[in-house]
């Protein structure tokens, strides 16, 4: 098991874990980087939310004032 270095939750990472089959993470498209050298794995959600995030247009995160 690993434990996820964002939230702190435990899963399963077969790169980390050394198991024979691929991780699930590799499943998921290779949009955006994981921040930092440090980072780490991440667990499965906030993997998934880091993603959407990132993949929210600017206007969303930031609304322009009025």
């Amino acid at each position: 098991m690993s434990d996820c270095t964002r939230c702190g939750a435990a899963f399963g990472c077969a790169m980390a874990d050394g198991g024979d089959a691929p991780c699930w993470c590799t499943t998921l498209p290779p949009v955006v980087p994981v921040p930092g050298i440090d980072a780490g794995c991440w667990c499965p959600a906030c993997l998934r939310a880091h993603i959407a995030e990132t993949a929210r247009p600017a206007s969303e995160k930031f609304p322009a004032a009025d």
